[in-house]
C-alpha cells in the first residue's frame, strides 16, 4: 500500500478565520484529539502578530500544553524573526516559513514583496536549522492571487529554485484561495520535480473554495507528493484572501485515500467525530461530508 502523510492543520489555518476566538484547552483538546486519531504531524499554531490575527495570540500558551507522546511533531508558522523566536521558544518541531508567490499578495499578507520573502525566508531556515528544527517553505498562492489573477506556473518554479537555497526539509505548494485544478498539480508537481529531483520531499495545502480540493489533492498523490494537509471538519480560511473558505476536511481525504488504498495511519471515524466536535464549539456544522453520509462500507 502507498502511503501518504496528513498534516492536520485544523488548530491553526482551520481556526485563524474563526468569528470565534476558542479558549487554550478547547485548542488543546482538539490537538489531543488528533493525536488520538492517528495523527503524527500537527500544525498547532502560528506565531504571527496577535493583532492582525488574534485568534492565534495563545499559541504559547497552546504549546504548552499540548500532549507530547513519542512520534508527534507539532509545528508552528512563523513569518519573520520575532514569530521564529517565540516558536523555538515553545519547543516547536518543525517551522512552517510562508513565501507568497506574487508581489500583491504579499504585501497584504506580509508586508513584504515576494524578493523580500525570499530573503527572509533564508535567514529564517538558517536560524531554524542552527535549532535542529525540521523547516518547511510553503509557496502561498500558489495556483493563483485573489489580487493578481492567474500565477504563471513558470513563476511558482522560478520561485522553488530561490526558497530551495534555503535547504528547506520540505517544499509545500498552497492553493490560498481554492482556484487550483488538477491540471495545475501536475505541471506544477512535475515543473518542481525537474528542478528538484527526489531529494526536496513535496507537500501541498488545498482549499476546496470550488470544490476542485479533493480532486487536486488526489492528482498530488499520483504526481508524488509524499504529505497532504487538511483540517478537521473542513474549517478554515485565510484571513488576508477575500472568499479563501475552508480546508479540505481530513475526514473526507481520508475517505478518499482508503479508497484509493493509499495510508494514512489515521483513523477517519476518530476524525470525524473531532470535526464534529469542532463544529460544535464553533456553533456552526462542520463543512465536511463524511460525518453526514458516513462510510462506505459501512463499518
Amino acid at each position: 500500500m502507498r502511503r501518504v502523510s496528513i498534516v492536520e492543520v485544523a488548530p491553526r489555518d482551520g481556526l485563524q478565520n474563526e468569528q470565534k476566538a476558542l479558549p487554550v484547552e478547547e485548542k488543546v483538546e482538539l490537538i489531543r484529539r488528533s493525536v488520538a486519531a492517528g495523527l503524527t504531524r500537527i500544525e498547532a499554531a502560528s506565531f504571527v502578530n496577535p493583532a492582525r490575527v488574534p485568534q492565534m495570540a495563545d499559541a504559547e500558551a497552546v504549546l504548552a500544553a499540548v500532549p507530547r507522546p513519542a512520534g508527534v511533531s507539532y509545528a508552528g508558522l512563523v513569518l519573520n524573526d520575532r514569530g521564529l523566536d517565540r516558536a523555538l521558544a515553545a519547543r516547536v518541531d518543525e517551522v512552517n516559513v510562508v513565501v507568497v508567490a506574487t508581489d500583491e499578495f504579499s504585501q497584504r499578507n506580509q508586508g513584504c514583496t515576494t524578493a523580500e520573502g525570499v530573503a527572509r525566508w533564508r535567514r529564517l531556515a538558517d536560524a531554524a536549522r542552527a535549532a535542529h528544527v525540521r523547516r518547511t517553505v510553503t509557496v502561498a498562492a500558489a495556483f493563483g492571487c485573489p489580487f493578481a489573477g492567474e500565477v504563471p506556473a513558470a513563476s511558482v518554479v522560478s520561485l522553488v529554485h530561490q526558497v530551495l537555497d534555503g535547504d528547506p526539509d520540505e517544499v509545500a505548494l498552497a492553493d490560498t484561495i481554492g482556484v487550483g485544478v488538477p491540471r495545475q498539480v501536475r505541471e506544477l508537481v512535475s515543473g518542481i520535480r525537474e528542478l528538484a529531483g527526489d531529494d526536496v520531499p513535496l507537500r501541498c495545502h488545498f482549499h476546496n473554495t470550488r470544490n476542485t480540493g479533493y480532486a487536486n489533492a488526489l492528482a498530488a498523490v499520483e504526481c508524488g507528493v509524499s504529505a497532504l494537509d487538511a483540517s478537521a471538519g473542513g474549517f478554515g480560511g485565510c484571513p488576508f484572501a477575500p472568499a479563501a473558505t475552508g480546508n479540505i476536511a481530513t475526514e473526507d481525504l481520508l475517505y478518499a485515500l482508503d479508497r484509493s488504498d493509499i495510508g494514512t495511519g489515521a483513523r477517519m471515524a476518530d476524525v470525524a467525530r473531532t470535526g464534529e466536535w469542532l463544529g460544535e464549539r464553533l456553533g456552526k456544522p462542520a463543512p465536511a461530508l463524511l460525518s453526514r453520509a458516513g462510510a462506505f462500507p459501512s463499518p
